[in-house]
């Protein structure tokens, strides 16, 4: 699959969108995980995670972002992992996204300016429709690539939430002073 082309002048007006982002929310299934979802015979259910969007869940953290997810579905798995990482939100059994999106501004005093959200598939739109900063991953329907800011270039499960925090703490001016910080 081919990446979106991006011009110069798009490029830079994203770079001001994203000096605003103060949170970023995400759904689960399909952007912090490809996707799938295995039962064992036991019944237990498996899910994957990519340990670089573990840790760009850290470096948004370290520079002050808020993060959140926002999932249709209710796994212990999800809960385990977003408390692992500390996430600030954890919103499952969401179907319906937007009203919880819309306590989640209130509840930490946003704008949609102020939200990036990362979505894969249709129960995503309304709030992409809504937020600053809209991102769909490569592996997403093609109707959110169609209303998405920007489409990344990794599939969901694998680095595309990193590859979204990296842009953001770049055009914040943070990513370096994190690498100088982690280096210490």
């Amino acid at each position: 699959m081919m990446a979106k082309a991006y011009t110069e002048t798009y490029l830079m007006q994203m770079e001001n969108y994203l000096k605003k982002i103060k949170i970023i929310l995400m759904d689960v299934d399909g952007v912090l995980t490809d996707g799938k979802i295995i039962f064992t015979s036991a019944g237990n259910e498996i899910k994957e995670f990519n340990i670089q969007d573990g840790m760009a869940i850290t470096l948004a953290r370290m520079a002050g972002l808020k993060t959140g997810i926002i999932t249709g579905r209710e796994s212990k798995m999800v809960q385990r992992r977003a408390e692992e990482l500390k996430y600030d939100v954890i919103s499952q059994g969401s179907f319906k996204k937007l009203p919880r999106y819309e306590e989640i501004k209130k509840q930490f005093s946003v704008t949609n300016e102020e939200v990036c959200y990362i979505g894969d598939d249709l129960p995503d739109m309304p709030v992409l429709k809504n937020v600053g900063f809209a991102v769909a991953v490569a592996n997403a329907r093609d109707e959110l690539k169609a209303i998405a800011d920007y489409t990344t270039e990794a599939c969901g499960g694998d680095g595309a939430v990193r590859e979204v925090v990296e842009k953001i703490l770049k055009a914040q001016g943070k990513f370096k002073k994190l690498i100088e910080e982690i280096e210490k």
